[in-house]
């Protein structure tokens, strides 16, 4: 397909990057934190480290994963934390030595967390303690051999350390009972780790940084392998596009976790590049809490979903705050609502500009212009060096206007599923092409628009939910003869689950499916709703139409 898109790009955006500026991660890292070393970088609950510090800091981590447990290069570190300071100092401490990081949602289940865990053959994992009583559960089930164990105030300094983790442990009792031997804490590591002299690593653009999991359409997590060159290519790509409307002193307000692909790119990443601050936010749930922290700040972006914009503005005291040398807010992860683009600039003045991105790749596809006036319904223009093509069953490109799948070629894209050969495969178009299953159209100005998403998919506040793997956990309840899961509308997620079921025990309740899950599920998958049914709609072979489902919920 014709770039159309490039005759609508904002002025002083290239139509092509340069992924090949740093070699790897830990060479943008090392730029940076000579650049920029006075400058802060991160902020937590008040505590702040400049780029200076978490060079030493990282240093002092990857000194820990080379020089005492002497992991080998490619050696897969496990992260599963919130927004903490720990989380860049472990992330660019693996990154600079060569090791890869897998991004671990720390509101897993055992069930999901071993999966993950196994398939991903991690060797080390970094868990906040508050989690640590889910990763006890799995340890003997997969191959850790090091456990680093922090806290959510281990980082803040004293008295502060002290005070919040006595709350979170004592007032709060978020710290459930755990008992893991031979762990060690995240201070001690770095302690050990200062008096290592670091290795050289020879790390490229081929080598992996991280393995990053998403759902596939069979609802198994799969790993997408996103090389140093895949990265540093999509931050390039996020860079050029906002470079035109950047301020001096840019400071990013980083709600979303840092092991989404969307938090991690956009915001870790592409603002380290720039000497930005990051103020990272630890429980954006307690909105109350979180404008609180926001009215400390003369914030210049933000990120987020369509639920945590939409939240905010229902905050009475969100618009109190200064939004004066706010100029970019950035909405990804699932569509963005009209009525909260249009309420976001009431309040705040500024647009709340929509992206659309994939786990596989790394993940921005498309974003509109920064400078957009109003809201437009679109997902925004190809970033600079990304073919795409709309296509139809056939595999034959459609003409503008007309929907079909929207396919997308670039450096920013995957190379492969983590130990998938056939998943890669069906992923990968014969000419190259990444198949996103979303079904868009493209308008003669280059914008594009998704007009269905992924036929079974539901989107939980940005979130990503399967339904086989919904259904599979409702399946395994004794009580249960069959089950169909399907998404429906939601006002404060955009999607949550409904489940229709058919009962094998006449007395199974609504109450007991939901424990179920409860206990195997994440509460994002839980489902909200569920429908006893003496028949579920069929095809002639017997699959379950969860489309016939869905169209009768609409």
């Amino acid at each position: 397909m014709d770039k159309i898109w490039l005759q609508s790009y904002p002025r002083g955006i290239p139509a092509d990057i340069d992924a090949d500026e740093f070699a790897s991660i830990g060479d943008l890292f090392t730029r940076s934190v000579k650049q920029f070393g006075a400058r802060t970088a991160y902020i937590n609950m008040g505590k702040a480290l400049t780029y200076a510090d978490v060079d030493r800091l990282s240093a002092a981590f990857a000194g820990f994963l080379q020089g005492v447990l002497k992991l080998p290069k490619g050696a897969r570190v496990a992260l599963m934390m919130p927004n903490v300071l720990q989380y860049p100092i472990a992330m660019f401490g693996a990154l600079r030595v060569g090791y890869t990081v897998v991004n671990v949602n720390p509101l897993y289940t055992a069930r999901e967390l071993e999966h993950q865990l196994r398939d991903s053959g991690a060797d080390t994992v970094v868990v906040v303690e508050n989690f640590a009583s889910t990763l006890e559960q799995v340890l003997a089930k997969v191959e850790i051999r090091n456990v680093i164990v922090t806290s959510l105030g281990e980082m803040l300094g004293f008295p502060k350390s002290l005070l919040v983790d006595f709350v979170v442990r004592r007032i709060k009792k978020l710290v459930p009972t755990w008992k893991i031997p031979g762990h060690i804490g995240f201070t001690t590591a770095l302690s050990q780790g200062e008096a290592v002299p670091l290795e050289p690593v020879a790390v490229t653009h081929d080598d992996i940084a991280y393995l990053q999991y998403t759902g596939g359409t069979t609802g198994t997590a799969k790993g997408a392998v996103l090389t140093h060159r895949n990265i540093i290519a999509n931050l390039q790509q996020a860079h050029a596009w906002i470079k035109p409307f950047l301020n001096h002193e840019e400071l990013i307000i980083t709600a979303l976790p840092l092991y989404h692909i969307f938090s991690l790119t956009a915001n870790c990443l592409t603002f380290f590049k720039i000497g930005a601050t990051n103020v990272l936010i630890t429980n954006p749930r307690d909105i109350p809490g979180f404008v609180k922290e926001l009215g400390k700040y003369k914030f210049t972006a933000i990120t987020g979903v369509n639920t945590l914009f939409n939240a905010l503005l229902n905050n009475p005291n969100f618009a109190r705050l200064d939004f004066s040398r706010l100029h970019i807010t950035l909405g990804g992860g699932m569509a963005v609502q009209q009525a909260v683009a249009e309420r976001w600039r009431s309040v705040t003045g500024k647009s709340l500009v929509e992206a659309y991105g994939l786990t596989e790749t790394s993940p921005a596809v498309t974003i509109n212009p920064l400078d957009l006036a109003a809201f437009n319904h679109s997902i925004g223009l190809p970033v600079p060096s990304t073919d795409i093509s709309i296509r139809g069953d056939d595999g034959s490109e459609v003409l503008p206007g007309q929907p079909g799948e929207l396919c997308v070629r670039g450096p920013q894209v995957m190379r492969e599923y983590w130990n998938r050969p056939a998943d890669t495969a069906n992923a990968f178009t014969p000419d190259g092409f990444l198949r996103t299953g979303d079904i868009a159209t493209i308008d003669e100005k280059g914008y594009l628009r998704i007009v269905d998403r992924k036929k079974d998919m539901v989107l939980v506040s940005g979130f990503n939910v399967f339904p086989n793997e919904v259904e599979d956990v409702i399946a395994s309840h004794p009580g249960v003869l069959e089950v169909a899961a399907v998404g429906v509308p939601n006002e404060r997620t955009g999607e949550t689950v409904k489940v229709f079921i058919v009962r094998r025990d006449p007395s199974l309740t609504e109450e007991q499916v939901i424990a179920h899950c409860r206990k195997n599920l994440s509460a994002y998958k839980v489902p909200h709703f569920v429908e006893f049914r003496d028949e579920l709609p069929k095809t002639n072979v017997g699959k379950i139409l969860r489309r016939a489902l869905r169209d009768g919920e609409a």
